[in-house]
C-alpha cells in the first residue's frame, strides 16, 4: 500500500472502535448470521481514487473470512459508474465495514482528486503543489498519502521535519531583542545538518533581510502575484521561495506565474470534498 501496515492497522483500528464497539444492532437483529452475499463499491463522480487498500484492509479486519477484489489501483482516475471493488461473504460483515470503508474511500479520494485539480491548474510551470499540517487530527499519515496520490508533494509531515521559522517565533524572539539575522544565525549554527532554515515573510523588506541573513528557503505569506515576481527576481538560485497562504482554485495559476518553486496549499488536505463514493448491496446474490 506504499504505507507502513502497523500506523494503517492502529488507524483502521480507531475507526472501527468508534463505528461498533458496541455492534451493529440493526444488522444482528434482522439479517440472519450466515446469509452470504455480494456487494460492489461504486464511483458517482470523477476523480483520483484513493484508499482501496485501506478499505480492504477494514472489511478484513472486520471479518477475514470476507473476499475483497479491489479492481482500481490507487491513483488512477476514476468516473461515475466505475465499480472501485467487490466485496462477497457474511451479508452482516459486509454491512457492520461498509460505513468506516466508506468514510476512508472518501475523504482520501476527495484529497487525491481536489489536489489533481491544483497540479492541473499549475501545468506549465516548474512548480511544485505541497501539502500542509493542516490535517485530520490522527489522519495525516492517510491524508498526505493521499496529497501524493493526486500529484502533490509532502511539506513538512511533523515539527520535526524541517524548521520553519514563522511570525509567532520572530515576534518572541525579537521580544528578546534578538534580530532576524540573529534568529537565522542561531538556527543554522544549531541545525542538524540535514535541515533547512525556512522564514515565513509578509513584505518584500521582510524577504530581503531573510535572504541577507542566510535562509535556505523563503516562505511569502499572503502576498500577492505582484509582490511575489518580485521577491523571485531578488532571490539567488541557491535560495528557494515558497508561495503560502489564501491559494485557491482560482489564484493557483496567477500565484504559479511569478516563478516561486513551491505553493504550498492547506486546503488540498482541511478544504477537500469527499468523493462520492457508495457501496451497493446485489439482492440477487445473497444466499444462506
Amino acid at each position: 500500500m506504499e504505507l507502513p501496515e502497523a500506523e494503517v492497522d492502529a488507524i483502521i483500528e480507531r475507526a472501527l472502535a468508534e463505528d461498533i464497539s458496541h455492534g451493529d444492532v440493526t444488522s444482528e437483529l434482522l439479517i440472519p448470521p450466515e446469509l452470504q452475499g455480494k456487494a460492489s463499491v461504486l464511483v458517482k463522480a470523477k476523480g483520483i481514487l484513493a484508499g482501496g487498500g485501506v478499505a480492504e484492509r477494514v472489511f478484513l479486519k472486520v471479518d477475514p473470512s470476507l473476499e475483497v477484489d479491489v479492481l482500481i489501483k490507487d491513483g488512477e482516475q476514476v468516473q461515475a459508474g466505475d465499480i472501485i471493488a467487490t466485496i462477497s461473504g457474511r451479508v452482516s460483515s459486509i454491512l457492520k465495514a461498509e460505513r468506516t470503508a466508506l468514510n476512508f474511500l472518501q475523504r482520501l479520494s476527495g484529497i487525491a482528486s481536489n489536489t489533481a485539480q491544483y497540479v492541473a491548474r499549475t501545468k506549465g510551470f516548474n512548480v511544485i503543489i505541497s501539502d500542509t499540517r493542516k490535517t485530520t487530527p490522527g489522519l495525516r499519515l492517510l491524508e498526505k498519502y493521499a496529497v501524493r496520490l493526486g500529484g502533490g508533494k509532502s511539506h513538512r509531515f511533523h515539527l520535526g521535519d524541517g524548521i520553519l521559522i514563522k511570525d509567532n517565533h520572530l515576534a518572541a524572539l525579537r521580544a528578546l531583542g534578538m534580530s532576524l539575522k540573529d534568529i537565522v544565525a542561531q538556527a543554522k549554527q544549531n541545525a542538524p545538518r540535514a535541515l533547512k532554515v525556512e522564514v515565513e515573510v509578509n513584505t518584500i523588506q521582510e524577504a530581503v533581510e531573510a535572504i541577507e541573513a542566510g535562509a535556505d528557503i523563503i516562505m511569502l505569506d499572503n502576498m500577492s502575484p505582484d509582490e511575489m515576481r518580485h521577491i523571485v527576481g531578488l532571490t539567488p538560485s541557491q535560495v528557494k521561495t515558497e508561495a503560502s497562504g489564501g491559494i485557491t482554485l482560482a489564484n493557483v495559476r496567477r500565484v504559479a506565474t511569478s516563478g516561486v518553486n513551491t505553493i504550498s496549499v492547506g486546503a488540498l488536505t482541511h478544504s477537500a470534498k469527499a468523493l462520492d463514493i457508495s457501496l451497493e448491496l446485489e439482492p440477487q446474490s445473497t444466499h444462506h
